[in-house]
């Protein structure tokens, strides 16, 4: 192919197969500046969640319901994220009030990731570093990284021991929200077990902000393996989610509509001599040139015998399932 090939977000990926197009979606585009972080309890609680370590785990196998959840999570929640990284920690660690942070991490990195919990359990459930660890990094992403909203899930199996303050200080974050000092932020608040304070959970998550409205959201799951499949129904319902997108040639004709949600990857047709696409979705527009056809070389030989058994027509290469191109 001449050339290098821009491949411009939201999407990962592109590939032209004769007439069709494949392009694989890097994170969901209605959501374009989200920052994303997983907040996880670290409390002593947990402890039995996560499983034995040490001497005990060699006891006997350890089973560990968190980790396959945190893993679905993360997985998930990068395909929400501008540049497709969660900022993922444990919180109520130590003495309740420290955070410990495991790191940016991939959805491809979150399949194998182990997650055997904190160093240190808390010895409570104290919430308000986790707002200000979460307001910290998203001024940080705005000034470095060009983050227009911001979206923190914090689980937790247990009743918060602050409540009062997080009330307090998110009520100043609505403030500067309001003001323009902050992008959009979203708090999903998901209790896990039948230890949770769902009356607090109310209290905390039903303020309305002048200005703003709701910033939280909480639901309760009864079981740890209930966990991330709500944290996925809350974010949705969180954020402006597709309900539909359409695609466009260079001259504006439309290609291929989508009426329900936009899968993760999209394929359509083009004519032979398009060289460009534009997905319109929620209102915004993303232009993506097409890359030349170079298939790989399966599809060479393919096309070679096909040159072979009818080399008269010079007409544009048909339609091929796509094949080992799709992440």
């Amino acid at each position: 192919m001449a050339g290098h090939e821009v491949i411009a977000k939201p999407f990962s990926d592109v590939h032209r197969m004769g007439t069709k197009v494949v392009a694989t979606l890097l994170h969901d585009p209605t959501v374009e500046g989200l920052d994303v972080a997983l907040y996880m309890d670290g409390s002593a609680s947990m402890e039995d969640e996560y499983g034995p370590r040490g001497v005990l785990a060699k006891l006997a196998p350890v089973k560990n319901l968190v980790e396959p959840q945190m893993r679905w999570m993360l997985e998930y929640l990068a395909n929400k994220d501008r540049d497709g990284k969660v900022r993922v920690a444990y919180w109520a660690t130590g003495d309740g009030t420290q955070l410990e942070v495991v790191g940016d991490l991939t959805g491809p990195q979150a399949k194998d990731y182990r997650f055997p919990g904190p160093r240190f359990y808390g010895k409570a459930t104290v919430m308000l570093p986790v707002l200000r660890d979460f307001v910290a990094h998203i001024k940080q992403q705005v000034q470095e990284g060009g983050a227009k909203r911001g979206l923190a899930v914090i689980i937790t199996d247990s009743q918060i021991n602050d409540a009062n303050d997080v009330t307090a200080y998110a009520t100043q974050v609505a403030k500067e929200i309001a003001a323009g000092r902050l992008p959009r932020i979203n708090f999903v608040f998901v209790g896990v077990g039948d230890q949770v304070d769902e009356e607090q959970m109310e209290e905390v998550s039903h303020t309305t902000y002048p200005g703003v409205g709701h910033l939280w959201c909480h639901r309760i799951a009864d079981r740890m393996e209930e966990m991330a499949e709500l944290v996925a129904v809350l974010v949705d319902e969180t954020m402006t989610v597709a309900a539909g997108g359409t695609v466009y040639d260079e001259q504006g004709r439309i290609l291929k509509t989508y009426e329900g949600r936009l899968p993760a990857v999209l394929e359509f047709e083009v004519p032979a001599t398009c060289k460009a696409f534009t997905l319109e979705v929620a209102g915004q527009r993303f232009t993506q040139p097409i890359p030349e056809d170079h298939g790989d070389e399966d599809h060479d030989e393919d096309h070679d015998e096909d040159e072979q058994q009818a080399p008269a027509p010079a007409a544009p290469a048909p339609s091929r399932k796509h094949g080992g191109h799709r992440h």
